[in-house]
């Protein structure tokens, strides 16, 4: 049971499942994922933590950055959720909002 509490606590924050949205479409830095969701470092990092001790993303180190990435190797039960996150954001005002400014970030711009 704590396994399935610490996968709902972790879906319990509006700021995570707009992380999770957003890594559904491509891997992003912690500086991209603070400019778009305008949150303190520390937060989308703690978010961040959440998220991986639950079996939602996987981070791999590039260099001096490190990229979050949906988990493709979790559980049948994490992709369902997954799955359905991304069904019901995907006309949720706020996801789309969040998609949209994606294609506005740049990489290099976001790190300085």
């Amino acid at each position: 049971m704590r396994e399935y509490t610490k996968i709902f606590k972790a879906l319990s924050d509006e700021g995570r499942l707009r992380i999770l949205n957003l890594l559904g479409q491509k891997s992003l830095c912690v500086c991209e994922i603070t400019t778009i969701l305008q949150l303190a470092t520390s937060t989308v990092s703690k978010h961040l933590a959440i998220l991986r001790e639950a079996g939602f993303i996987i981070d791999k180190k590039h260099g001096k950055w490190v990229y979050y990435y949906l988990n493709d190797a979790a559980d049948e039960n994490i992709h369902a959720l997954l799955s359905l996150l991304t069904e019901w954001l995907k006309n949720n005002k706020t996801g789309k909002k969040d998609i949209s400014a994606l294609s506005s970030i740049d990489r290099l711009k976001s790190r300085e």
